[in-house]
This record gives C-alpha cells, sequence and structure tokens, in this order.
C-alpha cells in the first residue's frame, strides 16, 4: 500500500487521462487502496461504468467513488478502512450492474529471490512462477500471471474475462527483473488469455501475444493460452520409472518407433484423435511389435496441421489438437504402464515468427539474437535462440526440466543441433559473424547444450539427452568433464545416407559401392549412436524405404528385410519412422493416416513380421544391444568381399552372453557353401533369417542350425560352410547348449 498525506490525494487529470488511455506505466502505484492518514484512498479503472461503489461487507463500510474521467476512472476517501479490508466494487451503467473484484487490492505473489534467480540464469523451475496459476493468495481463489518482458511500457492481460480491454488487467512490474505480474481473483482453470504488450517506443500496442510459459492453448486457428493446472495429473508408473533410473541407456535395448500423431491413425471422418483414443490404438501396437521406446514428434503447440511441428510456438503446452494437458499425461502413463519408454522430439533451435509468439516479444529482440546474423535462419523463415542471454537459457533449461519432470519424458532428442553449434550455418560469407576468436563456432550454444546435459543428467540415471547432429563435432557424447557435450546419444546421420544410397543401387552395381556398407565402422564407437531411419527419409520426393529398393516387387521387399535385419544386427540402437515397419511405399502425407490397409497383403505383413522378431530378439539377446556403443561388441568376419555383395561381422554381449554372427548377402544370388569363420567350433542355431517363407522370402536356409569345425577361416579357428539365401541377413546364434536360448 502506497501512503500519502491527507491533502493533495487527488488524481490529476493527465494522470487519470494515461489512465484511461492505457498508458500508464506503474497502474499500481495509482489504483487499488493506498494509505492516507488514518484512511484509505481507493481507485479504480471500470470502463464503461457510469457509477461505482466499493463495498467492504466484513470491514462494514461501503463508499460511492468520484468519477474523474468518462472512460471509467474513479476516486474516492474512505475514513477509518484498513490496508487489508477485502472489498468488492459494484459497478452500474444506464444498461444494467455488475460487480468487480478489483485486481490492485491485492499484493505481489513473486518474491526478491525469484526476481535475483531469473537473473542470474539460475531458476531452474521457472514454470512453477511464471505462466498462468490457479491458487488462493490473500484469502481468495483466482489465476496469478506472470511473464517477462524488461522492455516494455505496459503489459496487460486480456482474455473473454475482461472483454480483451489492455486497461483493466495492466499488471505489476518487478524491475529487478523486468517480470510483470498479476493476480486476477475470480478466474479459473479454462479460462482464455494474451498479453497486449505497450513498447517501449509509441503508443500503439504490439500484436496480442501467447504466453511463453502457457500450459495449454487453443485449438488452431485461435491462438491464445488457456488457464491449466499441471499440478494433478494422476500418475501409476512409479515402477516403470524406478526401473528406467536404474538403466543405462547405452547398454539396454532400444528399439524407437518414431511417430507423428497426427497422421498415425485418424477418425473415421479423418478427424484428429484424442490423446487416449492414440493410446488406444498406439501403446499395444508397440508393444505387439516388441520396440522399447515410442518417439513422439513435437508435441508443443504449433501453427500449422500440414507440418511435422518442428515451428512450436508453445513450448510448454502440449498441442490442443488431441486434447487437453492432462490427455497427454495420460498417454505417457498408459505408455510406462506397458513397458514403453517415451522419447520426445525438443526444438530449442529455433522459433517461429508469428505475430503470437516469441519474435520481438516486448517490441525488441528479447529472445532472440539482435543481429539477424546470428538470430535469423534463413533456411526456416525462423528466429534463433539467444543463447549468450542467461534468462533465454534459463527459460529453455526450465522448458527440458519441465518435459521432464511434470509429463514424466523419458528422453529429450534435440532437434537440429549441427544448426546452433555452426554459426555459419546454410550462411553464406558475409552473412555470419565470427566468435570471438574468430571461430564459426557458436560458443554460447556450446555452452547451453552443456548445461542442459549437466542439468539432465543430474536427475541421476533416466534424464537421457539424444542429439540430432549432423557434423562431425568431437565429443557429442563424451561427458562435459572430459570435454563433451554430454549427450547421452546421437543420431548416426553418415550411416543412414551411405546405406540408404547402397541400398537404392542396383545388386550389380553394389560391389562397387561396398565401402558404403563398410565405412561407418570406422567411426561406429566413435560417438554412441541412434540408426535413424526417420520422418526425414519420407518425404520431399525421397520416397520410402521400399521405394527406394530396386528391382521387381520381390526384390524390393526382399530388399527391405535384408536391410531392416542388417541395420538390427549393427551396433547402434534403432530407429523406425511409422509405417516403415511394414513397408509403406508413399511418402508421408499429413493429412491422412497410414496405409494401414497394406497389412492385407502378405508382402507387407511378412516385413512387419520381419521387424517384430528383430524387435524380439534384440531385446532377448545381450549380444544385439549390450555393448553397441563399444568397440569390443564388434569384430568383422568379412569386410572385403564386394565382388559377392557379402559382409559378416560378429556381435558380443560380454563374458556370460553367447555371441552372434551376423551374415548379409544384397545380391539376388544365393550363395552355398560360403565359408565363414567362427571364433568357436560347435552348434550355430539360425535364430534370423530375412528369407524365412513366414516373412515373404523363398524359404533358402540352413535348417535351424550349423556345424562349425576347427577349420581356420577369416582370422578364426573355427569355420562352417553356410547357405546365404538371395537378397538375405541371416543371423546364427552360439549354442553350446541347446535351447539355452530358445
Amino acid at each position: 500500500m502506497k501512503t500519502g498525506s491527507p491533502n493533495g490525494w487527488r488524481l490529476g487529470a493527465d494522470e487519470a487521462n494515461t489512465l484511461a488511455r492505457g498508458q500508464h506505466g506503474d497502474p499500481f502505484s495509482v489504483l487499488g487502496p493506498h494509505v492516507v492518514g488514518d484512511g484509505l484512498v481507493l481507485r479504480a479503472l471500470i470502463p464503461g461504468a457510469e457509477r461505482l461503489e466499493a463495498r467492504a461487507d466484513h470491514a462494514g463500510w461501503r463508499v460511492m467513488l468520484d468519477r474523474l474521467h468518462a472512460d471509467g476512472v474513479f476516486e474516492g476517501l474512505i475514513p477509518g478502512a484498513a490496508p487489508h479490508d477485502a472489498y468488492r466494487l459494484f459497478a452500474a451503467n444506464a444498461d444494467g450492474d455488475w460487480v468487480v473484484e478489483d485486481p490492485f487490492r491485492f499484493g505481489p505473489v513473486l518474491g526478491p529471490l525469484d526476481d535475483h534467480l531469473l537473473v542470474e540464469g539460475a531458476h531452474r523451475r521457472l514454470f512453477d512462477k511464471l505462466g498462468a496459476h490457479p491458487m488462493p493468495h490473500e484469502g481468495r481463489d483466482g489465476v496469478f500471471f506472470a511473464v517477462w518482458a524488461p522492455n516494455a511500457r505496459r503489459v496487460s492481460v486480456v482474455g473473454d474475462f475482461n472483454a480483451w480491454d489492455g486497461r483493466r488487467h495492466p499488471m505489476r512490474k518487478r524491475v529487478d527483473s523486468g517480470v510483470w505480474e498479476l493476480f486476477a481473483p475470480g478466474l479459473s482453470e479454462g479460462a482464455v488469455y494474451k498479453y497486449e504488450i505497450l513498447p517501449r517506443r509509441g503508443d500503439v500496442p504490439l500484436p496480442l501475444k501467447a504466453d511463453p510459459f502457457g500450459f495449454a492453448a487453443e485449438l488452431r486457428p485461435s491462438t491464445a493460452s488457456v488457464v491449466a493446472r499441471i499440478d494433478r495429473f494422476v500418475w501409476t508408473d512409479q515402477d516403470f520409472r524406478a526401473r528406467a533410473r536404474a538403466t543405462d541407456p547405452r547398454r539396454a535395448p532400444m528399439s524407437i518407433l518414431e511417430v507423428h500423431l497426427s497422421s498415425w491413425r485418424r477418425g473415421a471422418d479423418g478427424a484428429f484423435l484424442t490423446y487416449d483414443a492414440i493410446a488406444d490404438s498406439l501403446v499395444p501396437y508397440a508393444v505387439d511389435m516388441g520396440f522399447t521406446h515410442l518417439e513422439l514428434m513435437p508435441v508443443n503447440e504449433h501453427p500449422l496441421d500440414d507440418s511435422w511441428g518442428y515451428q512450436p510456438i508453445g513450448l510448454f503446452a502440449p498441442t490442443r489438437r488431441f486434447g487437453d494437458p492432462a490427455g497427454f499425461a495420460r498417454l505417457i502413463d498408459r505408455a510406462h504402464n506397458a513397458g514403453l519408454a517415451v522419447i520426445m522430439d525438443w526444438v530449442p533451435a529455433h522459433f517461429p515468427v508469428d505475430p503470437h509468439g516469441l519474435a520481438h516479444f516486448d517490441g525488441e529482440a528479447l529472445y532472440e539474437y539482435a543481429d539477424p546474423r546470428k538470430g535469423f535462419h534463413p533456411d526456416w523463415n525462423t528466429a534463433i535462440y539467444d543463447f549468450g542471454r542467461r534468462e533465454v537459457v534459463n527459460f529453455l533449461l526450465a522448458n527440458a526440466l519441465y518435459w521432464l519432470e511434470v509429463f514424466h519424458i523419458d528422453a529429450l532428442r534435440v532437434d537440429a543441433v549441427a544448426s546452433m553449434l555452426y554459426l555459419d550455418y546454410s550462411r553464406e560469407a558475409g552473412q555470419w559473424t565470427a566468435n570471438a576468436q574468430g571461430g564459426r563456432e557458436n560458443r554460447e550454444a556450446e555452452g547451453f547444450l552443456k548445461a542442459l546435459n549437466v542439468l539432465t543428467h543430474g536427475l541421476g540415471p533416466g534424464g537421457v539427452t539424444i542429439a540430432e547432429e549432423s557434423t562431425s563435432w568431437p565429443g557429442v557424447t563424451l561427458p562435459v568433464h572430459v570435454g563433451g557435450l554430454g549427450f547421452d546419444l546421437k543420431w548416426n546421420m553418415g550411416w543412414m545416407n551411405d546405406t540408404l544410397d547402397y541400398m537404392s543401387l542396383d545388386p550389380i552395381h553394389r560391389k562397387y559401392h561396398h565401402d558404403k556398407l563398410t565405412f561407418g565402422l570406422m567411426y561406429a564407437f566413435s560417438e554412441n549412436f541412434v540408426l535413424p531411419l526417420s520422418h526425414d527419409e519420407v518425404v520431399h520426393g525421397k520416397g520410402t524405404v521400399l521405394s527406394r529398393m530396386p528391382g521387381d516387387v520381390w526384390r524390393q521387399f526382399a530388399g527391405v528385410r535384408a536391410y531392416y535385419g542388417f541395420m538390427w544386427g549393427y551396433p547402434g540402437k534403432t530407429l523406425l519412422f511409422m509405417g516403415q515397419e511394414f513397408a509403406q511405399r508413399r511418402e508421408w502425407n499429413f493429412a491422412a493416416e497410414l496405409d494401414w490397409g497394406l497389412l492385407a497383403d502378405p508382402a507387407h505383413a511378412g516385413v512387419q513380421a520381419t521387424v517384430r522378431d528383430l524387435n524380439a530378439l534384440h531385446r532377448r539377446i545381450p549380444a544385439l544391444h549390450a555393448r553397441d556403443c563399444e568397440g569390443e561388441g564388434f569384430r568383422w568376419i568379412v569386410v572385403d568381399d564386394a565382388q559377392q555383395s557379402v559382409a559378416a561381422w560378429l556381435r558380443f554381449g560380454g563374458a556370460d552372453a553367447p555371441p552372434v554372427a551376423v551374415v548379409c548377402n544384397f545380391t539376388p544370388e544365393p550363395r552355398f557353401g560360403y565359408r565363414l569363420g567362427l571364433p568357436h567350433a560347435g552348434r550355430w542355431r539360425e535364430i534370423f533369417n530375412s528369407d524365412a517363407t513366414s516373412y515373404g522370402g523363398s524359404g533358402l536356409g540352413n535348417l535351424g542350425a550349423i556345424a562349425a569345425e576347427d577349420a581356420p577361416s577369416h582370422g578364426f579357428e573355427a569355420s562352417a560352410e553356410i547357405t546365404l539365401p538371395p537378397l538375405s541377413t541371416v543371423y546364427f546364434l552360439f549354442d553350446p547348449v541347446p535351447n539355452r536360448l530358445s
């Protein structure tokens, strides 16, 4: 409460006019109750009111306020009133009367520590303070709003509750931090709102802004934020979370199904499913297929349906397309209870410049770099976060923590890491500015990524991060304390490009490009890799995995099955974009669900069965996952048989785990009596054959097992003659004790 003398308490005409025009920079210094002598002077701005009475029923006083301005500025002196008397305002005009809860009678919610932590960039749970929070305050239920806009002259909360009039709920500025706050009594969950911001220069408010910390949003094309509770989700995944925290992701099975929720399945009328309906179909399907992880493409609110979702405009809001935040939480909970971990695509690399978003949020570059050579992506027409500003880094780190802690997300796949790390990313000479050392590296972004990984790993095992990093930046998955970026895993883009190029060749030409199969092992253990056949490979005219395969239909499907066998037998975690597990032929279409009807075709069903069985082997047999990231888990058997397009290697899972031999024949010619070196004489069981008739193959194979004899070959003490089916991959498990792993 502001105190003053009983004399001179009257508001001047100029200040009343400034209030009425919505241009007062500090309305709390004028409006609401202020101590004057032994009473209060009470001022209010109620546009449209012709009469205004203040009533404090419990304190036993009421007073008619004087109208100072035709646009609804009122003032009155109340002798004997106490500073904390609870009152209401009763307004009237020729059309009727109404009651107003005065937000200006409530004190601040935030404190000096909040200001300090925000300015220092150390307020990790910033989402507990900024945004819109239903809560009681000073004896009244309502919603507390807080937003960072340090360059603004005025910030107001607007919505249906105040006719979108920025004069009615202007906010209190916390000068030390640039945060504006307001407690709005009587509001509750579901209220729709935005911020009206008057910039430092000019008298015209900016286009209305959605809340950067909005926990929910309206359904597009509407763009307002929605007040939502995030503290009342009912979780039943405690056992799953405990197991996840005890798991090393590098040594555990990881087979990922990447999912775009709006085109996974659609309703009968083509409408989007709800989060609950998605869970009904997606969770049991992924479990039946043997995947260990679901990777959800950005679920943040974003403007366009016809997109992957990588233009997030509500970094704290699950998209309203499929329901409310509680529905998204139920989807995660159901996945966990079915044994599925959930990876979420996370996009700190850029943000769209839609007028209701973060771009020039308070009239000036705030979240983005001011210099467009650093702050604008020419490829994507988006802005780039200012990784050198502590408050912005704090915003992003708090957001990462939000998804991991509030929504129980198991891992974050960080999109477009290379675009953050290089100042000259997709820029010509003269379009970028060097760092302080004259280099092209964005050291501020590097520091942000290291801070991200220190934070997430500080949560203990279970806070997993995965980088989509398309260059050879050193040490992406090395710990921060030894100079790395600190990610757990990195997408292996080189493997993906090389092997898809190889598989698209006519088999007669593959012998001239054998290095595309083998070169990846030169660097396979330089990082901890995920092998991604992602959404990027089913758009922009690239076709799909199936459509890349040369030859007739039989050879195309055989090629897909052989390639997947190669992929699951290769060191690294695996990822498939939805639909590729049953060999969808057409490219991704945002407007329709996957072509589920293809599964009526035995060839497509055969590919699906192949992936299902590969996932089962991947989970069950340690040699196929336990040492994915360790060179000791791999050894070549046949690396140089380019003439026959054959490659073979061993996978090891540790001292007590029997090894697996993986053998690939990438020509349509069967190989009979092919001599294969092996580390042990004895029985090697054929546990996978992509040419099996149950998958749609020719049924050529090794009758369930081979017998290795003491005949040296390929640098090993034992060997066996095997049959290699056409366009196939075959796995052999050393089985000295028959049926030990059947």
